[in-house]
């Protein structure tokens, strides 16, 4: 088994720790340590400079608890790695170890190579039965791990810990954010140096965004399917490895880049959330490719069928799930989730298909072991975390369901408000629901109001621009004849499928997306927007863009809308003033129980307070909410959908600060009596 082990190189037996997962160097040497319970044999295997030459193999010397550890004198940051492990070969017992296949670690801080697709890949010959072994060697096709420095100058940087009450959040994607920006060196483009320039922060700044949001940036795989059409997962839900960034991330394929924009992003102060994937991995289902998990210990990382274990049980849609019932494998998620804290210092996460990360042997439970492990983790309780709150599965689709401190993504939110405003009859009890929070999904258990993440739009879907200039969706780059991506856009073209000259259309685009903007700022709860929303981001009708590497996905700055930049500015500063609008408590009627608790009114265009034949009139189109703010001015927000129409202020001095009707949508005059209220708008007045 050690036939590539030389003198010169052997384990101190005395200085090795089970304790330190991964490769952990102390000045002096590197501590070597992994997880695999059924194992019966561990080597690691040693790489040259360039990760293509093997040129040591060691068994590892120690075991106890299932984790095989020891440590390595003189080895230091830059050399590359990886694992043989070996065991059982018994697909229909779920173990499929195989010493051919070079595996990666699964705490591997920075990777060296891209993964080539090959044959010898896979535990078993292409072709035949997966309970077949293959015994060809994968090493030359894998990417390796590498021995990093933790070492890092943070200059005294914090957590920002902005409050929800007072964040915005943009939604990014580190490649497509820079890759059209003229203004970034070309050389930096699509990289976290690239992301963390200072014409990308200044836009941010200048908007008023509090937290980028970013896709995927754990390293991931491009799907062999995708590959063999000329096509890559462009999204990277597709991870591989949980603590190491993805290399084409990198300008120079050092991680240090990371915490240099993260740096970055705090000067600025603007704190950075990292969308994770935890539920499963890029290794797919029994049919998939051997590159770690499933080769280090496949029935502890993975959910099998519990009649079949030869099978994978999938709850993502992606062929595999995370077995986070293992306390090992809870144990890697949340050492990960801890690193990018305590290490890279980011703020926050967003947990892709969280609802998987809460399935219990009877189903989805809100108080799993997941949700206990983080709600009582030190570090991980104190920073932003926001649930993705579906799955696949069933009983999968949980908004409103997790448990404080959770926020939520509300796709609800991002439904009715692009219902309402395309004006589908009867949407106003929605609608009043979404504005306040939506307290019905999210007002019970001690939540408050900010439990909710609104969106009108996010990578999957429609850009907002996109859902007023396209009835259908047009996804043929994709290479699925256009079956791909949902159908249920609640979209509506204004009158011309696509682009378009017609200067009435064009118009009435940006009337809608302004009103549409205008909403969500104004709701309760925290605001996103994507990426590019800010200024009229087309993706040409294409609502899966996972596969788009290209102009089609990328931002494309020199098309920026001016004028929908500065009302997005306009309107997140108005969110910010005056003590800001968004508030902890959720709003109630005239009798508040609290002196802080926000108090919400309703009113018909006719200057009376609503009724019940008011929220069941099928064509109203034209309404407000007043909202009473503690230790702030009383605010009155007019909503039109429709055409032009006429709106009676209740008695008080009223100035007008919004209306979206206008080139330039702050404004500061007074206002009284029956006013004009201009076709698809929002006026927002403050009185006193």
């Amino acid at each position: 088994m050690n036939k590539h082990a030389t003198p010169d190189l052997a384990f101190d037996i005395e200085s090795g720790h089970p304790n330190r997962l991964g490769a952990d160097y102390d000045g002096e040497g590197t501590n070597f340590a992994l997880f695999s319970d059924n194992a019966t044999a561990v080597e690691l295997c040693l790489f040259d400079e360039t990760g293509k030459e093997e040129t040591h193999r060691l068994e590892m010397p120690a075991m106890e608890g299932g984790i095989w550890h020891g440590y390595l004198p003189g080895i230091r940051p830059g050399q590359a790695y990886g694992y043989r492990v070996h065991g059982a070969f018994a697909p229909e017992e779920g173990h499929r170890f195989n010493p051919a296949k070079l595996l990666l670690d699964p705490y591997a801080r920075e990777l060296r190579g891209q993964l080539q697709w090959d044959d010898s890949l896979f535990g078993y010959p292409m072709g035949e039965e997966d309970t077949v072994k293959d015994e060809r060697d994968s090493a030359a096709f894998m990417p390796k791990a590498v021995v990093v420095d933790p070492a890092f100058d943070w200059e005294a940087d914090k957590a920002l810990r902005h409050r929800w009450e007072d964040t915005v959040i943009y939604e990014a994607h580190v490649r497509g954010m820079t890759m059209r920006h003229q203004d970034v060196p070309e050389a930096d483009r699509g990289t976290f140096k690239g992301l963390a320039s200072k014409p990308v922060i200044n836009h941010l700044k200048s908007i008023g965004v509090t937290a980028i949001e970013l896709l995927p940036v754990h390293g991931f795989l491009n799907d062999q399917h995708l590959a063999d059409k000329g096509l890559s997962n462009y999204w990277g839900y597709n991870t591989l490895c949980f603590f190491a960034p993805h290399r084409q991330y990198l300008k120079s394929g050092a991680m240090r880049e990371v915490k240099e924009a993260i740096k970055r992003f705090h000067d600025a102060g603007i704190e950075v959330i990292l969308d994770v994937v935890y539920n499963h991995t890029a290794e797919g289902n029994e049919k998939g490719p051997t590159l770690s998990f499933r080769g280090i210990d496949n029935a502890s990382y993975y959910l099998l069928s519990p009649e079949e274990p030869r099978h994978s049980f999938d709850t993502t849609g992606t062929g595999n799930t995370l077995n986070m019932a293992h306390p090992m494998v809870l144990r890697m998620v949340l050492d990960s989730l801890r690193y990018w804290v305590e290490v890279m210092h980011v703020d926050g996460f967003r947990f892709d298909l969280a609802s998987t990360l809460g399935r219990e042997p009877h189903g989805f439970e809100r108080e799993g072991a997941f949700f206990g492990a983080i709600r009582q983790d030190p570090v991980l309780s104190t920073v932003k975390l926001i649930a993705e709150p579906w799955d696949i599965g069933d009983g999968g689709y949980q908004v409103g369901g997790f448990p404080w401190p959770f926020r939520e993504w509300n796709d609800k939110a991002r439904d009715d408000l692009r219902a309402f405003w395309r004006r589908d009859p009867g949407m106003l009890p929605e609608v009043s629901q979404r504005l306040l929070g939506s307290p019905i999904q999210f007002s019970h258990s001690r939540r408050p109001a900010t439990s909710s993440v609104n969106f009108l739009a996010a990578h999957d879907g429609f850009t907002l621009w996109d859902t007023v200039s396209y009835n259908e969706k047009h996804n043929d780059a994709n290479g699925e004849g256009g079956a791909d991506g949902h159908d249920h856009n609640l979209s509506h073209n204004l009158g011309a499928e696509g682009p378009t000259e017609e200067e009435g259309i064009l118009n009435a685009r940006l009337r809608r997306v302004k009103g549409m903007l205008a909403t969500l700022f104004l709701s309760q709860g925290v605001p996103m927007i994507l990426a590019g929303d800010e200024f009229g981001q087309t993706q040409g009708g294409n609502n899966n863009v996972y596969c788009q590497d290209n102009e089609i996905a990328w931002l494309d700055w020199d098309a920026a809308k001016p004028e929908l930049m500065r009302a997005v500015a306009d309107l997140i500063a108005f969110r910010k003033a005056d003590g800001g609008l968004s508030r902890p408590r959720f709003a109630t009627g005239p009798d508040a129980p609290h002196l802080a608790t926000p108090i919400a009114t309703w009113h018909h265009p006719a200057g009376r307070e609503m009724d019940s034949a008011d929220w069941e009139d099928q064509g109203l189109g034209l309404f407000a909410m007043r909202m009473q703010l503690p230790e702030a001015r009383d605010m009155l927000v007019v909503f039109n959908t429709g055409d032009d129409g006429a709106f009676a202020l209740p008695d008080g001095n009223w100035t007008r600060k919004i209306d979206t009707s206008r080139d330039v949508i702050a404004c500061n005059e007074p206002a009284e009596g029956e006013v004009p209220a201009g076709w698809q708008s929002v006026q927002v007045f403050v009185a006193g």
